[in-house]
């Protein structure tokens, strides 16, 4: 068994934090909760909640990418939303950016996130039948 592999690309923000992107383990990818925030480091807390939507998948998507990952192997997400009345359009975005990937979710309404930011996603990708065990 190989110990857990930390994961870190520059195409998402930087921990804020204790943590790190993402952890590979047991052929999975566990993927840090991902806010609203460019690559670059710039916070999107004052901008649209659909924008807010759109970076915080498009971070997720770029760990999981740098992990070694694709969409269709997302086993797990769990988005945390800032009102219970964004769900449709958080739904809508996220149906438009996983495309054909339909993994297991929750969407967890929440009154408030930290920094004001209005969503926050983390996610679990499987990734043992790929053909990626170089990186696992």
């Amino acid at each position: 068994m190989s110990a857990p592999i930390n994961v870190s690309t520059d195409h998402a923000p930087a921990p804020a934090g204790h943590y790190v992107q993402a952890k590979v383990a047991f052929q999975h990818i566990f993927i840090s909760g991902q806010l609203p925030i460019r690559p670059d480091g710039a916070p999107l807390h004052d901008d649209s909640f659909e924008t807010q939507v759109e970076q915080a998948i498009d971070n997720v998507l770029a760990i999981l990418k740098a992990a070694g990952g694709a969409p269709a192997d997302l086993v797990r997400v769990t988005a945390y939303i800032v009102g219970v009345g964004n769900w449709p359009r958080f739904n809508q975005i996220y149906a438009q950016r996983l495309g054909d990937a339909k993994p297991a979710r929750t969407v967890v309404p929440v009154p408030e996130l930290h920094y004001g930011y209005l969503v926050e996603i983390d996610a679990i990708a499987f990734v043992g039948n790929n053909g990626r065990e170089n990186f696992i």
